[in-house]
């Protein structure tokens, strides 16, 4: 007997508030940071780790999430990555203690490595003989890219009327209506044989990730010859490399390399990656820039993101459904790198006495167009033309390269940032102006090496990318 066909459009109004919800909840802590250490008496050096306990767990995790929905079904994966986030929400947004609050938000960042790839799959098996299938890539892709810039805004209004730990309940009220319409809307779907799971791929790959994430945040947090930073960086180029071996060899690989070595998939993958990795530092140097130089309120820094939101979701609904089809990902994707490098040199001219409508507006939007350009393309094409039961480790390999790559760009600027600060500070005479202009020092350098990461996109899409990529032909999703 068929299947009933499912509410596509309704479908992917769930997805994309799941994809919403994890997407955002990697920004929307960062504005409650200075809120919750003042109510959880944690020191500077250790506030970080709310941060980076999420990025460790969800990006070391997601290739094992995404397989766990192609053999057991992403109908059920998606509830139960729903459920979970929700649930260590509330515990986070309860926290009394640090170690508390820390346990919670790497337990959300298990869950979401659960979620993520869950919902980017169904999306791909829903949509996969649709002609709205550029339309809803186009709309995932806005959300995927816009969703960081939301949790600033978010993050701010709910630190400034509620509280901080309402940037934690508000994933309660959005996962648990989620979930509950999820039964009734979506169709299970999953891979028949179900083989057994590659546990040495697993712990190669989750142990490699995992120590990419850990060596680029401890190199922030200390520095590059710091033990620990060496010894994770080292083990991670081991376990990776381990990993590509082990799964060259599997009868059943957790990551085929079939998926990544397409010319199309792997230079979106690399594109998302690299283009998370500048994005990041974006954010992340922006909002210091408001709310230090400019003394923008929590709530102020996140609206004045919103045009950049606006432009990214204009033009990802817009290229996916007018322009993929007449120019290619690769000339849309190298475009938006493109537009990037401009973007981030424009804001190499910051200064102390700068304001946001000249100095900061003007970026911000040809970042958004660009990068429009970027994500909605390559969030399709990473997915383009897999077997219905590769489609969740595709999936969790498009947010694995989106995760990791924010992660390490995260870092890897945050350390640029703090080393050209120090050396401004200690080559300048002392005065009152000193600690804002070193600051901004830091801020222009940082902004510099995110321009040449956005550089390095360019020459990778260019390169990389084929020109034209043939529409898969795709066969009928069996029903679990």
């Amino acid at each position: 007997m068929p299947r009933p066909e499912p509410n596509r459009w309704a479908v992917l109004a769930l997805l994309g508030i799941a994809q919403l919800m994890v997407v955002l909840d990697a920004t929307v802590v960062n504005i409650a940071l200075p809120s919750a250490q003042r109510a959880l008496h944690f020191s500077t050096d250790n506030r970080q780790w709310v941060v980076t306990a999420y990025a460790l767990a969800f990006g070391g995790l997601l290739l094992l999430g995404g397989k766990l929905g192609d053999l057991f079904g992403r109908k059920w994966t998606f509830i139960a990555g729903l459920i979970g986030f929700s649930g260590a929400s509330a515990v986070g947004g309860l926290a009394q203690s640090f170690g508390m609050l820390v346990g919670a938000r790497a337990l959300q960042g298990v869950f979401g490595a659960l979620l993520a790839p869950s919902a980017l799959s169904l999306l791909t098996v829903t949509f996969a003989d649709s002609p709205d299938r550029a339309k809803a890539f186009g709309i995932f892709g806005a959300i995927a890219g816009g969703g960081a810039s939301v949790g600033l805004l978010l993050g701010g209004l709910l630190t400034q009327v509620l509280s901080w730990r309402w940037c934690l309940y508000v994933n309660v009220v959005i996962a648990v209506p989620t979930a509950i319409m999820s039964l009734r809307v979506l169709i299970n779907v999953s891979d028949p044989d179900r083989p057994r799971i590659d546990v040495p791929g697993v712990l190669a790959g989750s142990g490699g990730l995992f120590a990419v994430v850990y060596g680029f945040s401890s190199a922030e947090t200390s520095s590059w010859s710091d033990p620990a930073t060496v010894i994770a960086l080292a083990l991670a180029v081991v376990l990776l490399v381990a990993f590509v071996v082990i799964e060259s060899r599997a009868s059943h690989p957790l990551l085929p390399l079939r998926i990544v070595r397409d010319r199309a998939r792997g230079g979106a993958y690399a594109s998302i990656g690299l283009a998370g990795s500048g994005l990041f530092g974006v954010f992340l140097f922006l909002t210091y820039y408001m709310q230090q130089s400019l003394g923008f309120s929590p709530l102020k820094t996140g609206l004045a993101f919103l045009p950049m939101t606006i432009a990214i979701v204009i033009t990802s609904t817009t290229v996916q459904t007018q322009l993929l089809h007449r120019f290619g990902a690769r000339r849309l994707i190298s475009g938006g790198m493109a537009l990037g490098v401009i973007a981030l040199v424009s804001f190499t001219r910051l200064s102390p006495g700068g304001g946001y409508a000249a100095d900061v507006l003007p970026g911000l939007l040809i970042v958004g167009f660009g990068m429009g350009c970027v994500f909605a393309p390559a969030f399709s094409t990473g997915t383009l033309g897999v077997e219905s039961h590769d489609a969740g480790v595709a999936s969790a390999t498009v947010n694995t390269a989106q995760q990791v790559g924010g992660s390490v760009g995260t870092a890897l600027l945050s350390t640029i940032f703090a080393s050209a600060v120090t050396a401004y500070a200690t080559t300048h005479a002392k005065g009152s102006g000193l600690a804002n202009a070193a600051a901004i020092h830091g801020y222009t350098t940082a902004f510099w090496w995110a321009a040449g990461i956005f550089g390095l996109g360019l020459l990778v899409a260019i390169t990389v990318l084929p020109a034209r990529i043939a529409p898969p032909v795709t066969a009928p999703v069996p029903a679990a």
